[in-house]
């Protein structure tokens, strides 16, 4: 049995992310929106070293950020505990690359990747059932990255409905480029939730400035498309552009580098290029590190 584990947790993009309005009766539960996305993993990675220890707690060490007391690793670890019994605890060492607030799903991430770890320790196989009790009680973004097939062959991606917990996975194109642009901006999901609210109100995206969405069935077939054709759009960009401009100007700084499709990621406020020319991509990266931080990853 294995005392000691290290495991990588990868950041995902949002290829395309389609916020429903949130409608008494649609979601089935007040304050949650259904959402429509293509999920993928890129190989830009936090980092999990996880240690059987006697005691019955997760006690996490992380040099480059202060975590609060409750996390997604805390809840993670307590959330196994309760299902399965397990009669010891966990240290967990993170070297945390992924930028919290940053819409690329690191901390459900290092969740999904603690389970994994938690399952491997303990010798109890992780179930669907087990993995869903677990991602239930830690956040949506826990279910994309335990079924989208990272664990299994080291690379995820799925179609992603429902409040995130309905995963389809399909086959991750091999062959894409993404360049990474931090802002340096914390987006909070809860309020990048409450301008998409306030812009439905307010018929934003039934207006002519609004947005396009191709139906949720299209999805797959334009994944595999030349990434210059997309016609994905992110419900949160125009609304967190609006308020934060430095959103949109690393944007237009991405499109403007040469990218064949760009956006944001999730909620925010990382914004990310898409290049099928690997020597475009370099290019790219290294004209837009002159101004921001840059991750060109695959």
């Amino acid at each position: 049995m294995s005392f000691d584990i290290c495991i990588k947790a990868p950041a995902k993009v949002n290829i395309g992310l389609k916020v429903l309005k949130n409608e008494s009766g649609t979601s089935g539960i007040a304050g949650y929106h259904n959402i429509e996305s293509i999920f993928q993993t890129v190989d830009f990675c936090d980092e999990l070293r996880v240690t059987r220890i006697p005691e019955k707690k997760c006690v996490i060490r992380c040099p480059q950020m202060s975590l609060p007391s409750e996390n997604t690793l805390t809840k993670t670890y307590s959330a196994f505990l309760s299902e399965t019994g397990i009669d010891f605890g966990v240290k967990v060492e993170l070297n945390k690359n992924l930028p919290a607030g940053g819409g690329l799903g690191g901390g459900s991430s290092d969740g999904a990747s603690l389970l994994k770890a938690l399952s491997e320790l303990s010798q109890i196989p992780l179930t669907k059932e087990l993995a869903d009790n677990v991602a239930s009680r830690v956040g949506s973004d826990v279910f994309f990255f335990l079924h989208s097939g990272f664990f299994e062959n080291g690379r995820g991606c799925a179609l992603v409905s429902g409040r995130g917990e309905v995963v389809q996975p399909i086959s991750p194109r091999t062959n894409l480029n993404f360049l990474l642009v931090f802002t340096g901006l914390h987006s909070s999901t809860a309020e990048a939730y409450s301008l998409v609210d306030a812009a439905y109100e307010s018929g934003f995206y039934d207006s002519p400035e609004g947005l396009s969405f191709p139906d949720f069935s299209e999805l797959k077939n334009l994944y595999y498309k030349n990434a210059a054709s997309w016609n994905f759009s992110n419900s949160f960009t125009p609304v967190l552009t609006k308020k934060y401009p430095a959103i949109g100007e690393a944007l237009q700084d991405i499109i403007d580098s040469g990218a064949d499709w760009a956006d944001m990621s999730g909620s925010g406020a990382t914004v990310f290029g898409v290049f099928e020319s690997a020597l475009a991509a370099n290019e790219a990266f290294n004209k837009c590190q002159k101004k921001w931080k840059c991750v060109l990853t695959r």
